[in-house]
Order: C-alpha cells, then sequence, then structure tokens
C-alpha cells in the first residue's frame, strides 16, 4: 500500500487534476468553436513562460504561469491591434500573432541559454507524470493528514489551487459565459461584453495550459481541451449538467488512464509500462468515440435506431 501511495497516488492525482482543469474550460471553447484554442495558447505563451522562468528561476513556479497570463492578454490585444490597423480577417491575425511569439519564444530560449530545462522534445510531449513521488505517505490515514498533505509534490498543489481558481470563475461568471457562448450579440445588448469575457477566458486557459504543461505534456493538455467537453456536449444540451459530465469525464480519463498505463502491460505479461499522459488521452478519446456511437439522443447508432423505428411507422 505504501508503495501505491508514495509512487502511483501522486501520479493519478496530478494527471486527473490536470485533465479536469483544462477539461472544465473545455466547454467553453467547444461552445464557442474554438477547441482547438488550447493548442494555440501553448504556442502563445511560451515567451511568457520562459521570461518567468529567468524571473523566478525554477520550472514549477508561479512566475511562469503570471507571465503566461501576461503573454496570452498581450496576444489578444495584438491580435486585435492587427485586425483594426490592418483590416485584416481574424484567422490571419491569430497566425501571425501565434506564430511571431512562438518564434520569439524560441529565440529568447536559444539567447539566454535555458533551451535545456526542462524543455526538450519528450517533455513537451509527454510531460513528467511517473516522476510525482510522495515519500511521506505511508497509510491511508495520511489523505487526512494535513502535515503529510503539505509535502506533496509542488506541481499537485499548484493544480489543486488552479482548479479552484477555474471553479470560481467559472462559477461567479456562469451567466455571462453562458450568454456570450450561446449569443455574442445579446450578451453585449445586456452589458456583458463579449470581448473581456472571452479574454478572460483565454487567460484562464493559459493559466490552465501552463500548470499542466510540466507535468503532462502538450498531448494530454490539448485532448482535454476537447475530449472530456466534447463527450459530454453529446450527452446533454444542459449546460450545467455538461459540466458537471466533463468533469466526470476528465477524472475517469485521469483514474484508468494511468492504472492502464501502469498495470496494463503487467497484466497481459510485458514486464514495460507505457505512457501514462499518452494513455489518459487515449481513454478520453475512447470516451469521445463512446458518446459518438451511443449518446441517447447523438449518438450514431441510437439515431439510426429512430431512423429505423420512423421508418417502420
Amino acid at each position: 500500500m505504501d508503495i501505491f501511495l508514495q509512487f502511483d497516488l501522486p501520479s493519478i492525482l496530478l494527471g486527473s487534476l490536470a485533465a479536469l482543469a483544462c477539461g472544465l474550460l473545455g466547454n467553453f471553447l467547444v461552445l464557442r468553436k474554438q477547441a482547438l484554442m488550447g493548442d494555440a495558447i501553448s504556442h502563445v505563451v511560451l515567451p511568457g513562460i520562459v521570461l518567468g522562468f529567468l524571473f523566478s528561476h525554477s520550472t514549477g513556479s508561479w512566475a511562469m504561469m503570471l507571465g503566461a497570463g501576461a503573454a496570452a492578454i498581450f496576444a489578444v490585444l495584438l491580435i486585435e491591434l492587427i485586425r483594426r490597423v490592418g483590416n485584416v480577417e481574424p484567422g490571419a491575425a491569430m497566425g501571425v500573432v501565434f506564430t511571431t511569439m512562438f518564434a520569439a519564444g524560441v529565440v529568447i530560449l536559444e539567447r539566454t541559454g535555458t533551451a535545456g530545462v526542462h524543455l526538450d522534445v519528450e517533455h513537451a510531449l509527454y510531460g513528467n507524470l511517473e516522476s510525482a513521488i510522495w515519500l511521506d505517505a505511508y497509510s491511508l490515514s495520511d489523505l487526512w493528514n494535513w502535515q503529510a498533505l503539505s509535502t506533496l509534490p509542488e506541481s499537485i498543489q499548484q493544480l489543486f489551487v488552479v482548479n479552484l481558481l477555474i471553479i470560481a470563475f467559472i462559477v461567479l461568471f456562469f451567466k455571462e459565459l453562458k450568454i456570450s457562448s450561446f449569443d455574442p450579440l445579446l450578451s453585449a445588448s445586456l452589458g456583458f461584453s463579449p470581448k473581456w469575457l472571452g479574454l478572460a477566458l483565454i487567460v484562464m486557459v493559459a493559466v490552465a495550459a501552463v500548470a499542466a504543461f510540466s507535468a503532462v505534456g502538450s498531448i494530454l493538455v490539448i485532448a482535454m481541451f476537447i475530449c472530456p467537453a466534447a463527450t459530454a456536449r453529446m450527452l446533454t444540451d444542459n449546460l450545467k449538467v455538461q459540466l458537471v459530465l466533463s468533469g466526470i469525464a476528465s477524472l475517469s480519463a485521469g483514474l484508468f488512464g494511468y492504472l492502464l498505463a501502469a498495470f496494463g502491460p503487467g497484466l497481459l505479461g510485458y514486464e514495460f509500462s507505457v505512457s501514462a499522459a499518452g494513455m489518459i488521452a487515449v481513454v478520453a478519446g475512447l470516451q469521445q468515440l463512446l458518446a459518438m456511437l451511443f449518446a441517447p439522443h447523438y449518438g450514431v447508432i441510437m439515431r439510426r435506431r429512430r431512423q429505423k423505428k420512423h421508418a417502420v411507422a
């Protein structure tokens, strides 16, 4: 039991919290048809991440999150400036800003000598989920021991706080986010600025992406911004229910994805394990596939059954 608590439970918590942070915000990205914004943000915030690291000299610091948030705000303002001054389409302006800022981040990395600090291809794609260790856990009672909990890996504590911020953001601005996501014109007529709400959402997406990126890598971050929300969207038309279902899908993908990655190959007779972050993304994709096939109202199989019944009638 102590081995599970020390080595497996921290990784499960890390993967699940990262999935939850991305999955909750992904609901509003999917509704706004901006599902790939998480992928774009992960490129835009690179200069902010590098500058935050140069300021704090730590890869797990809040300075990196603040830098990422500032970079996201700067990117949104720059896109709007280019769109208005240059009279170009929003998509073209986004392309210019995203590529330029990512290139600037790469240049800063190379020129400051920080290119090898936890930013290699392996960590960028797959993260470092399995490295989470909780050596002060010896029994189940430690799960309720505040002294033991205070020694959890910093990345877990950080993601826990980020999840609280995201939940608070959604609860406080649920009505405004809902209206602006479905009908921006109605939102503006009611006094809820769609632009400012969109900016706030992008900042929260940037914070979630940075908090999860160093731990689980870009593959899981991008998958979790899309799959849980899209899965929940197939199951209900109620946004509150959708948020709950996406949270359940995120947490279950984190749990079962890690268990399959760590113990699945052993059950099949192999002596190795596979990438936990990759397997969590696979489980999230399978959830999406099952929802597409068997969702009560929108599932392909259920729709065909209804069509056959109508044809017979």
